[in-house]
């Protein structure tokens, strides 16, 4: 699936717009799970904070950290699209986007993933890979840890 001019287009306004102006960053006061995450090739840095329900649906979540635009822009992406989600859910998300970013063939739901399909461009730069999927294992960590 090729991107075309206006897609690529829209794919660098919105990177730009959640690097710039990431949605959710910030912190959780405790009791929340919160996960570090880096990517030591880069220097990107992503800690997150997740407080779940007593249903283990995603109440809150917030990021903070420093690296290049696709780590910020697909962490603060991640914080909007997985905000009330189950845990279910959210990992049917972080397998979509997974295979997204990676460019499996496996098809994916579109609907579930929403913008976040504009970061399929980063698989044409394996280097960039780890960067869009930094907040996502940090994400599939915390799910892991639970509380």
């Amino acid at each position: 699936m090729a991107m075309n001019d206006e897609l690529r287009e829209l794919y660098q306004q919105v990177i730009l717009d959640h690097s710039r102006k990431p949605r959710n960053f910030g912190e959780l006061a405790p009791p929340c799970a919160h996960v570090h995450g880096d990517n030591p090739s880069c220097g990107d840095e992503v800690d997150l904070y997740v407080r779940f329900g007593e249903g283990g649906e995603i109440n809150e979540i917030k990021f903070n950290g420093q690296g290049c635009a696709i780590s910020q822009a697909s962490a603060s992406m991640m914080t909007q699209k997985v905000k009330g989600k189950g845990k279910p859910e959210a990992a049917a998300m972080i397998e979509d986007f997974r295979r997204v970013v990676m460019g499996d063939e496996e098809p994916v739901e579109v609907d579930r993933l929403g913008d976040l399909q504009l970061l399929e461009g980063v698989r044409k730069f394996p280097q960039r890979v780890k960067c869009a999927m930094l907040a996502w294992r940090a994400l599939e960590q915390a799910m892991e840890e639970g509380e």
